[in-house]
């Protein structure tokens, strides 16, 4: 009666198929792009702090810009990983690979 019901509410289960080897690449680009984050906020918040002083001005500039390249670099990350995971798959079992991280 139970199953019936969460048919009836639209409830199913679903099942994913993924490979090891697709979780593995899916994390290890995970990690590369939070700690591409991580420098970006460090970047930022360090270049912050040098404009309250005028004699560090040049240097937190150059800090921004550092983490505006590293900005730069989140799509490229992205990008790798999907076409990576391209390569790993075949046609027939390419999926939606939109996850942003």
């Amino acid at each position: 009666m139970g199953e019936d019901r969460a048919m009836a509410e639209g409830n199913r289960d679903i099942h994913l198929r993924i490979g090891r080897e697709e979780l593995v690449i899916r994390q290890r680009y995970q990690v590369i792009s939070i700690a591409n984050d991580v420098l970006i906020g460090l970047w930022f918040l360090i270049g912050s702090f040098m404009f309250f002083s005028d004699s560090l001005t040049y240097t937190g500039t150059w800090l921004f810009v550092i983490g505006s390249v590293e900005m730069l670099i989140r799509p490229v990350i992205r990008l790798v990983r999907h076409l990576h995971l391209q390569r790993l798959r075949s046609p027939a079992t390419a999926g939606d690979d939109s996850f942003d991280f």
